[in-house]
C-alpha cells in the first residue's frame, strides 16, 4: 500500500537532522493556482493536480528523480507520524521541471486528495528518501488548511467550467484520423485562470492546452496558419484556415472540418 494512517514514533536514527520550515503559507490565483510555502532553502508547491518540491541542493532533486521516489510522512508534532505516502513510478510521474523542482504527478486523484487532506490536518510535514532515514526538507504545515481549501475551490471552479464549456463547444469540428478515427474540437478560453488557456476535446476526452502564435520559433508559418494548441500531455494540434477551408494536423494526420 503507498497510503497509510498510522501512530507511531517518528525517530530519525543516524539521519540528517532538518528543523521545521518556519514560514507562512500562502495561496496565489496565477499564474498557475497554488498553494505554497518558501523558506531560504527549500519550497514547497501544491497545484491543482501535483506536487512540486524544491530541495536544498539540485543533487537532492537528482536523488529524488534517480531512486524515482518520495516517502511523504504527515507529523501531528515534531516526533509521532500519524501517516504516510509513498510516491514511486508505480503511482505517479517524478519529474524535474524549470531546471530544478522535483515535479510529482499522482496517477490517482485519490492519492493526491489523500496527501492534500493529511498537509491540511496536521502539524508538520516530512519529505525524506524512499529507502533511507534522510529527510530532504521539513515543513510547518500552520496556516495550510486555509490555502489548500482556497485551492481546491478554485481547482473545482475551472474543472467545472472546462466541463460545461465542452459540452457546449462553440466553433468547428475537426474529424479524420487512420485506423483509429477522431473528432477534435477545442475552445479558447475568454479569461484563463493560467497558461492553460485552451480546452481541447478528442472523441470526447477533454484535457487543458495552451495557445502559441509562433510556428515553431522563428519559423516561417506554411500558409493558412493560425494557431498552435500545446497539449498538457505534451500533444501538439496544428489550426489552419485558408479560404473557406479549415483543417487541423495532429500527428501525422490532417482532419477536416466536419460539422
Amino acid at each position: 500500500m503507498t497510503r497509510a494512517l498510522s501512530l507511531t514514533i517518528f525517530t530519525l536514527a543516524g539521519a540528517l537532522l532538518v528543523s521545521p520550515a518556519w514560514a507562512d503559507w500562502s495561496f496565489n490565483t496565477s499564474p498557475t493556482p497554488n498553494a505554497i510555502i518558501q523558506t531560504n532553502k527549500t519550497t514547497l508547491e501544491l497545484q491543482c493536480d501535483r506536487l512540486r518540491f524544491a530541495p536544498a541542493g539540485y543533487e537532492d532533486s537528482q536523488d529524488i528523480v534517480k531512486k524515482q521516489g518520495l516517502s511523504i510522512r504527515f507529523m501531528k508534532n515534531g516526533s509521532t507520524e500519524v501517516g504516510a505516502f509513498q510516491a514511486g513510478s508505480a503511482n505517479s510521474t517524478i519529474q524535474i521541471v524549470d531546471n530544478y523542482p522535483v515535479e510529482i504527478i499522482f496517477s490517482d486523484s485519490a492519492d493526491y486528495n489523500f496527501v492534500l487532506d493529511q498537509i491540511a490536518a496536521n502539524a508538520v510535514l516530512n519529505l525524506s528518501m524512499v529507502d533511507q532515514d534522510v529527510t530532504y526538507g521539513i515543513f510547518d504545515l500552520k496556516g495550510s488548511s486555509a490555502a489548500i481549501k482556497s485551492l481546491r475551490s478554485i481547482c473545482e471552479t475551472g474543472r467545472s467550467n472546462a466541463s460545461t464549456l465542452m459540452e457546449a463547444p462553440k466553433g468547428i469540428v475537426y474529424c479524420g484520423g487512420g485506423g483509429v478515427k477522431r473528432q477534435i474540437e477545442y475552445l479558447i478560453l475568454d479569461n484563463p485562470q493560467d497558461q492553460w488557456d485552451v480546452r481541447v476535446s478528442v472523441n470526447g476526452e477533454t484535457f487543458r492546452a495552451m495557445t502559441a502564435y509562433s510556428y515553431f520559433g522563428n519559423s516561417q508559418p506554411p500558409k493558412g496558419f493560425v494557431v498552435a494548441l500545446l497539449g498538457e500531455d505534451r500533444s501538439e494540434f496544428l489550426v489552419f484556415r485558408d479560404d473557406d477551408k479549415d483543417w487541423l494536423e495532429f500527428g501525422d494526420y490532417t482532419y477536416r472540418k466536419c460539422n
